[in-house]
């Protein structure tokens, strides 16, 4: 029965990545289409016979352009997506600084990994370590020759072979399960639209602060209308980046919103591989209750690594926006899931 689920989570994530694969295009041209139809909305005023501003918009020439456009997004972001999605390895490796580990450095780590990888008849994946005294690891990787088990220096020092047995196990389901493949392309997803809307928050940061003629400053010389011209030409490129920030701020939304095909139950699915593989549920339970303490990594910056975490980082569980983080976080809570691996 286990053996058909683990079948069963796997045709999911499949189903899962197409999804998303799909629906991320999508959520990109509506964007396009839709800050194009606002230029187009707020360009088209003209005064009634009462002074009143009315707008239109006219969605044929919203369509022209959009088609005019759409070959060179569709070529922009399927280059960027197929480079991004191939260089995830040294992307995250980067991003947690991790180093690779041999079985010449760590003889205890590798057998662990090794013997847990004859026992479910899987290739062993790349071994690396982060030097950090903080409890976490995770699993990456989108094929066998970039699949990878990276520990902290922290997690291997204070774990027991048992415990450590759980947590590496809990790795390995995950990448049976296909489920590194299914956020690695929504790290991809999340990553390529939250760069668009930092470059408009830039160009916006840059036009206030350097722009020179926006506000019509300078008074010493010219006459009023070219200052008059600049001035609205200055405001009317502010303008086009509001819109532009307010629609990639849709968009990236919106590919939060794609996280929830991202289903929490994939981590316990993963802690019940992990304590079948490690033959003791409760030196998992042990495991996370001990991760829970001292989960990192602090250093790493970018929540759409850490949801590869098998526990949530501590920083990213406190501020202001702690309760959306929640509402979108892809871990259940720890506690629950020591308690159900309690029941095994």
């Amino acid at each position: 029965m286990q053996y058909v689920g683990m079948l069963t989570q796997i045709r999911r994530n499949n189903i899962k990545s197409i999804m998303l694969l799909l629906m991320f295009p999508v959520i990109i041209l509506g964007t396009v289409w839709g800050f194009l139809a606002l230029l187009d909305f707020f360009n088209t005023g003209y005064e009634d016979q009462y002074g009143h501003v009315t707008h239109e918009l006219n969605a044929e020439v919203v369509n022209y352009y959009f088609l005019h456009a759409l070959p060179w997004v569709v070529c922009a972001v399927g280059i960027w997506f197929v480079i991004a999605y191939f260089s995830n390895v040294s992307m995250i490796r980067s991003a947690v600084h991790a180093r690779p580990l041999t079985r010449k450095d760590n003889p205890r780590v590798y057998n662990i990994v090794e013997n847990l990888c004859m026992t479910c008849n899987m290739n062993i994946p790349q071994i690396n370590i982060v030097d950090d005294d903080q409890l976490n690891a995770f699993a990456s990787g989108i094929n066998n020759k970039t699949y990878t088990v990276t520990l902290t220096s922290g997690i291997i020092n204070l774990l027991d072979d048992e415990e450590l047995a759980g947590v590496i196990g809990h790795e390995l389901t995950h990448i049976r399960n296909h489920d590194t493949k299914l956020l690695i392309i929504s790290i991809v997803f999340v990553g390529i639209v939250s760069t668009i809307m930092s470059m408009v928050v830039q160009m916006m940061y840059n036009w206030f602060w350097f722009g020179g003629g926006v506000f019509g400053t300078d008074n010493s010389r010219g006459n009023d209308d070219n200052n008059s011209d600049n001035k609205g030409n200055g405001l009317g490129i502010i303008a086009i980046l509001v819109i532009g920030l307010a629609c990639c701020a849709i968009a990236y939304f919106f590919t939060l919103i794609t996280r929830f095909a991202i289903s929490r139950k994939r981590e316990y699915m993963a802690d019940a591989g992990g304590a079948e593989l490690c033959g003791n549920p409760l030196a998992l339970a042990s495991a996370l209750r001990k991760i829970s303490q001292n989960p990192g990594l602090d250093d790493v910056k970018r929540p759409d690594v850490a949801q590869l975490f098998i526990c949530q980082p501590d920083q990213m569980k406190k501020g202001l926006l702690s309760v959306m983080d929640s509402l979108f976080s892809t871990h259940p809570d720890t506690k629950k899931r020591i308690d159900i691996l309690e029941q095994f």
